[in-house]
């Protein structure tokens, strides 16, 4: 009965035994024709519409990202080297700070041992003009106290003799009392 009913099937499908295997498995060869050319259609729509500019967008978008890692490791690149440089301008500013500061303390000490300098030599200076005030100032006293003398002296002669002399004969007098004195 299973040979009968293979053979009716077969007369059914035009009696060719390709078709006899394909209807056998329980394929219509015809619709599975048009299914597959739909498919192969409908494959070829979706890799052209969809799946060739979805590949194209992604490599594209592959790129730009690439690229951005590209840039933000140049950028990185440039951050460190930046901030060696700066560390770099740091320390030189550092040592020229010290420079300048150790300059200035010498500086310092020269000014202050010019200026140590310039008040012993004023002192000096100052003594030295104090004693000649003083000696100065001496002589005068010992002119002066010599007048005082030799007045008293010719008050003193004065009274003893009981004559008053001139103003002449007085400073005659007295002149040659100061040499002998």
């Amino acid at each position: 009965m299973a040979t009968n009913n293979n053979q009716e099937y077969a007369a059914e499908n035009n009696g060719s035994p390709n078709q006899g295997v394909a209807a056998s498995l329980g394929l219509n060869t015809q619709l599975f024709a048009f299914q597959l050319i739909n498919f192969a259609l409908v494959a070829a729509i979706v890799w052209w519409l969809i799946l060739k500019p979805l590949a194209r967008k992604l490599e594209e978008r592959k790129k730009l990202v690439d690229e951005s890692v590209d840039n933000a490791r140049a950028i990185e690149t440039n951050l460190q080297m930046s901030e060696k440089k700066y560390q770099e301008k740091i320390d030189e500013a550092k040592v020229r700070a010290n420079l300048v500061m150790v300059k200035a303390h010498e500086e310092a000490d020269t000014v202050a041992r010019q200026l140590k300098e310039k008040a012993h030599n004023d002192i000096k200076l100052l003594v030295e003009q104090a004693k000649k005030n003083l000696e100065i100032d001496k002589q005068e006293m010992k002119e002066e106290i010599k007048k005082d003398a030799a007045r008293l002296v010719i008050l003193a002669a004065e009274k003893l003799l009981d004559k008053e002399l001139d103003e002449k004969e007085n400073e005659k007098f007295i002149n040659n009392l100061l040499k002998g004195i």
